[in-house]
């Protein structure tokens, strides 16, 4: 991960019906984030709620690396917080006062929420933390916490907005997930589809239930009986439904499925997919189910593909009924305008999930094309021209099963062909395990030197390297994805070895089936590969972004697997490296773990006084040396405080709202 990749922050509190704050990305978005650019909808999860200093010292030195951080609930100071920040092979601790009304660093700018101050020294490349020597402070990667259960029904970082919504779109009455609270870091939310229509105004109505995390590690609404995981707490009251002050029976009929999930819980994810759904439904699994829901949402992106139905383009596209969206389709332009629909091409531009775009290195954009007619080559190589691409990925042969894939537009070993204004000659071959890389020159063939020699034009030949896949059987997909996460890796290296490479070509027989395949693969090992296994995939919502570009990627439900399968392997492969690479941990060099020195953070005008303290409470005294040589200053930007609005007194950085009678059935409380 570079400077700048970092994923996400902790929620902000957000209340029901409040209004959104807006990111620039054209949506609502209920949480925005300001870090080296913004980025809306974050779903990394930084705030540890039960890691003391010592453990969160041992996973800093396990598991991250310079730059990477926590936060975590201050041992020594209720209320309060602790920043862990790894430096090199140390861990520091930066204490973040909370006084009720704003939180900060003890000195310097003032914040309205936990997130907001850590977004403010994140990604900084001035580093707005420092030590008086002058030495910086960096956080650029955040340690996710790992969720506190494997079910589907936790979505972990969710609005009450977006749970609403997810509700009100895909359940039915009864359906129920459960999230991390907006407003109380450490604690969840049930939230709860009770009826589809509200009799006062017909809207649909969700509840939503606070889920108390006590000190002692036992999860409770507020009264009744404890539990000691989230799963037994759900359990217990599907069998025993929830009672509102109104009497309103809640009941929770059936969970409303996540399909994000931590890179790390991969192994989990794919062996619950492959579990049956019901007893008596044992050949439909979790697969099926997702890829059949994935199915149902095609209905929605009924974009016009105008374009291709025309009289004139339709003897262009292979398959009469698989056309490119006009929205997104590649347009050729230099082209001769006179000839009715000379700027067509079957093809369509896939962007990556703009949610990976801002903050984490520039988003991967690829061409989605169908397999070459013989009329349609040389259209193919204008494109391949007009858009600078210098990778072609080819993932069929051009006669399978006795059946015509693909046109073969490439000329022979050391061959050379025209292809309309262009030229191609094929300097070389390497085959390898599976898969084909050959080395072709292109050229403009009307763009030649003053001697004459065509092959040496005016403007240097273009290098395209085309990649054909062999290893894709016939039917079905391959048995095991080793073979195509290596093709990828070969594919990726020679589209990073070109500088100024334009998008990458992706195309099959028909462009949606393998094309979407591959192409969804390589978005999602992109993701990991730049934001690190502690990074969050979503495979259907991947596809259903893709699906949104060119209709039909990924079109069945052993594709479907086969993206999982693939995502399983390639983690399991960074795993394997990155224990190879540190076999035994890195161990703290400077302090002990179990006492972990928490630094006050002061402003240039105050320096930091006798009263700092160690994490565990133990007085400065011992810690006076090394604080001679480890104080912070904040650098100042000149950001105003931000003032807090309607929290409530009692607790520091909680929301005003109903507390809950203890009883045997507890009551409702609305938590956004």
């Amino acid at each position: 991960m570079r400077p700048g990749d970092l994923e996400s922050i902790l929620p902000s509190r957000q209340e029901p019906g409040s209004p959104s704050r807006h990111c620039g990305c054209g949506q609502d978005c209920p949480v925005f984030l300001a870090l080296s650019s913004p980025t809306c909808c974050p779903r990394s999860r930084w705030f540890h709620p039960n890691t003391g200093g010592a453990e969160a010292e041992r996973l800093l030195l396990s598991k991250g690396r310079h730059g990477s951080f926590l936060a975590r609930p201050s041992k020594s100071r209720p209320g309060g917080f602790t920043l862990s920040v790894r430096r090199h092979d140390e861990v520091t601790h930066i204490k973040i006062q909370n006084t009720g009304d704003y939180y900060d660093l003890y000195g310097g700018e003032k914040f309205a929420t936990l997130a907001e101050l850590v977004q403010h020294y994140t990604g900084q490349r001035g580093a707005l933390l420092r030590e008086r020597g002058g030495a910086p402070v960096e956080l650029w990667h955040p340690l996710s916490c790992q969720d506190p259960t494997s079910e589907r029904w936790y979505h972990g970082h969710l609005s009450g907005k977006e749970a609403e919504k997810l509700l009100m779109q895909k359940g039915r009455p009864g359906s129920f997930l459960v999230r991390e609270s907006q407003s109380k870091p450490g604690d969840f939310v049930l939230s709860v589809l009770t009826q589809q229509l509200d009799r006062a105004d017909r809207q649909a109505r969700v509840t939503h239930v606070m889920i108390h995390f006590q000190p002692d590690g036992k999860y409770d609404v507020g009264g009744g009986e404890r539990f000691d995981t989230l799963g037994d707490l759900v359990e217990c009251y599907r069998k025993n439904p929830l009672v509102e002050r109104s009497g309103t029976v809640v009941h929770l009929q059936q969970p409303l499925k996540t399909t994000r999930i931590s890179a790390t819980s991969i192994e989990s994810r794919v062996r619950e997919l492959n579990e049956a759904m019901d007893a008596s439904e044992k050949a439909k699994q979790g697969f099926w189910e997702e890829f059949e829901m994935l199915q149902q949402q095609e209905c929605r992106l009924l974009y016009p593909r105008k374009e291709g139905q025309r009289l004139e383009n339709k003897p262009k596209n292979r398959y009469k009924n698989i056309l490119p969206f006009d929205t997104t389709r590649v347009i050729l332009r230099d082209v001769e305008d006179s000839a009715p629909g000379a700027d067509y091409i079957n093809a369509n531009y896939i962007r990556s999930d703009p949610e990976e775009k801002p903050g984490h290195g520039p988003g991967k954009v690829y061409i989605a094309t169908q397999g070459c007619l013989p009329t349609t080559a040389a259209a193919f190589w204008a494109m391949v021209h007009q858009e600078n691409t210098r990778v072609i990925v080819m993932t069929t042969r051009e006669v399978e099963r006795g059946r015509n894939k693909c046109f073969r537009y490439w000329p022979e070993l050391h061959g050379s062909q025209a292809y309309g204004r262009l030229r191609v000659c094929n300097v070389a071959e390497h085959q390898a395990q599976g898969y084909c890389v050959r080395e072709l020159q292109v050229w403009r063939a009307d763009q030649v030197s003053l001697e004459g020699n065509e092959t040496c034009g005016a403007r240097s030949p273009r290098t395209v390297a085309h990649c054909q896949y062999f290893g894709w059987p016939d039917h079905g997909v391959p048995a095991e994805p080793t073979g195509v996460l290596g093709f990828l890796d070969e594919v990726n290296r020679a589209q990073s070895g070109m500088p100024g490479a334009g998008p990458m070509v992706v195309h099959c027989s028909a462009g949606i089936g393998r094309t979407g395949t591959i192409i969804v693969i390589d978005i999602l090992v992109d993701v990991i590969r730049r934001q690190g296994l502690d990074c969050d995939i979503d495979v259907p919502k991947t596809i259903q972004h893709v699906r949104r570009q060119r209709s039909g990627m990924v079109q069945t439900e052993a594709q479907y697997k086969f993206v999982y399968l693939a995502l399983q392997r390639y983690i399991r492969g960074e795993q394997l490296r990155l224990r190879e690479q540190h076999p035994g941990g890195l161990r703290p060099r400077v302090r002990e773990p179990a006492a972990p020195l928490a630094v006050r953070a002061p402003s240039a005008r105050a320096p930091i006084g006798a009263g700092a303290v160690r994490e565990g409470g133990s007085p400065a005294r011992p810690a006076l040396a090394f604080l001679q040589r480890t104080v912070f200053r904040i650098v100042q930007t000149g950001a105003q405080p931000r003032a807090l609005r309607g929290w409530g007194a009692g607790v520091p950085g909680l929301p005003l709202r109903p507390s809950l009678t203890r009883s045997a059935r507890p009551e409702m409380v609305r938590e956004g």
